[in-house]
């Protein structure tokens, strides 16, 4: 037998009455790729990547070692090379892998190049991109079939692949001797020991999350003494506490959801919170920016497309409304989607079905899709940016997330909640607000909401040298902000708000009584009066804060 009169035709019998399916002369089944891909998925969340690697590795070694047996047995081979060489041809015939012309040897020093990988392909598809190589069963194959030809331990590593974002997968087949320290690594996943450790590992490392987790949930919710709501999110306010109630009940139901609000508010949190509670918690959260990609860019993100359909488009690739199939899709600043992608995704939520971009095909899509925007899209409905048909199809139900301006109950908590995440991952004891601190913050609008309140107590927490944040911590337009006209709790009196503004103002000076009677409009008699009418010189006396005039 010579490798070039090797075919698919004689190596594969099916027997349509017996319903058996042999290759090469052995028993073999036909499986679904997008089901093996699902497989890994679960293996994945379920015992992660280590131990995930190790399974699909010593399963493929088994099945390469099998393989070679089978040809040896099954044909006369001319030479030992082309023995060697049949073992990338069978996965080619078989759909697995598409090999680069003239790259077919993984002993050489290129190695061996593929130009398609369905391994990669379906990491992507259902765990998306990795940091790392993800063809573990090509490795355990070609490991398993050259090791059975050349009589000795054979080590196939990858060192590029398609999965992580390179343009081609690579193999390179070494023996444990030329390899040297650099196979060190990837012993364990070869070995029924090393499954059995990584097993071990996994679950260590399982019962170690969990106690972690635990610490960390007691110390957030010590942190942000509020009762722990899912996605991170904080609602004290009734404005709040009203939208998550809202969200809660609209994740019960299939329906598509428009989150409305400022720039950083926690649109992209509450539709996770969506998620969360819904039946499709078990599948993916896929979030893409609209305003951040080029039309063209932004379509093929969406929608995938064929291999061909323009330049660099070197393989097929499904879109994201295909990758989110059984999960959600949230389409973050919908606004900025250009006018053609508009007609196209009213066409995909009215069919649930989409078309890659070059082919003349449909596909079905089973996606939830949230969309959320910092514009008034009625607006833009009325001056002809946005479609009017696109817009009340997102709009079945509309959450708008208030402003942290508008719902100040929430932002001590919030803050409490972020130094802690915040002192986690800085590797520091989480601080406490002092009330001088604590204050300020509330007295601050926040124009930047909660991403920049989260902003600020990152750099509270770079700053601080004591255990808790002062005052001087914080950034200076928040140092700077006077209180405003806010009723919270109740109304309040005339005096008692006029005494603290005040007060803050004069503080804001640094006890200047001159310029605080400038900027308030009153004579430094009128200020003078008020301060001992209020008790305020002694009480700087007590705080060590200078009053000077």
């Amino acid at each position: 037998m010579r490798l070039a009169d090797l075919d698919i035709h004689s190596l594969l019998e099916i027997d349509s009455e017996g319903g058996t399916v042999r290759f090469a002369g052995q028993r073999a089944l036909i499986l679904d790729a997008v089901a093996m891909g699902l497989l890994r998925k679960q293996l994945l969340e379920t015992l992660g990547p280590t131990a995930a690697r190790a399974i699909f590795t010593r399963f493929s070694f088994a099945h390469g070692w099998r393989m070679a047996e089978a040809l040896c047995s099954s044909f006369t081979w001319e030479s030992a090379g082309d023995w060697r060489a049949a073992g990338g041809l069978i996965h080619t015939l078989q759909g697995l892998i598409r090999l680069a012309p003239g790259a077919e040897d993984p002993f050489s020093e290129e190695g061996a190049t593929l130009e398609a990988s369905y391994e990669a392909e379906q990491h992507l598809l259902h765990a998306g991109r990795s940091s790392e190589p993800v063809c573990w069963t090509l490795c355990g194959f070609a490991s398993g079939y050259l090791s059975r030809v050349e009589g000795e331990r054979i080590y196939v590593l990858e060192d590029r692949c398609i999965g992580r974002g390179d343009a081609s997968c690579r193999f390179r087949a070494r023996t444990r001797e030329d390899w040297g320290a650099a196979v060190e690594p990837h012993l364990t996943f070869f070995e029924q020991e090393g499954l059995e450790g990584a097993l071990r590992q996994v679950t260590a490392e399982l019962v170690r999350a969990e106690r972690e987790l635990a610490a960390k949930k007691r110390a957030l919710a010590s942190a942000a003494r509020e009762p722990e709501l899912p996605s991170g999110l904080v609602a004290r306010s009734q404005r709040m506490q009203r939208v998550i109630e809202l969200a809660r009940r609209v994740a019960q139901v299939d329906s598509t959801v428009l989150i409305t609000g400022e720039s950083g508010v926690g649109k992209e949190r509450v539709a996770r919170l969506i998620h969360e509670e819904s039946s499709r918690a078990s599948g993916p959260f896929l979030a893409i920016n609209c305003g951040a990609l080029s039309e063209t860019l932004l379509e093929s993100e969406l929608f995938g497309h064929a291999r061909g359909a323009f330049t660099g488009a070197v393989r097929d690739r499904p879109g994201l409304l295909e990758a989110a199939s059984g999960g959600t899709l949230l389409l973050d600043e919908v606004g900025e989607m250009p006018a053609s992608v508009q007609v196209r995704l009213l066409r995909a939520l009215q069919e649930r079905q989409i078309r890659r971009v070059g082919e003349n095909r449909d596909r079905p899509i089973r996606v939830r899709v949230l969309a959320a925007t910092h514009r008034a899209l009625a607006r833009e409905v009325e001056t002809g940016r946005f479609r009017k048909d696109l817009f009340y199809r997102l709009r079945v139900v509309e959450l708008d997330v208030p402003p942290l301006r508008d719902r100040r109950e929430d932002i001590l908590p919030l803050a409490r909640g972020l130094l802690a995440s915040a002192a986690e991952r800085m590797g520091r004891p989480v601080p406490t607000l002092t009330p001088r601190a604590a204050d300020q913050l509330v007295r601050y609008d926040w124009p930047g909401n909660v991403r920049e309140l989260e902003n600020a107590m990152e750099r509270s927490i770079a700053l601080a040298q004591r255990r808790h944040i002062e005052r001087e911590d914080l950034p200076e337009d928040v140092r700077g902000a006077l209180p405003g006209a806010v009723v919270s709790g109740g109304v309040r009196k005339l005096e008692e708000l006029e005494r603290d503004y005040i007060l803050a103002a004069l503080e804001h000076n640094g006890g200047n009584q001159t310029v605080t009677a400038r900027q308030l409009g009153i004579g430094a008699a009128t200020l003078y009066r008020k301060l001992k009418q209020y008790g305020a010189l002694a009480r700087d006396r007590e705080r060590e804060v200078p009053v000077r005039s």
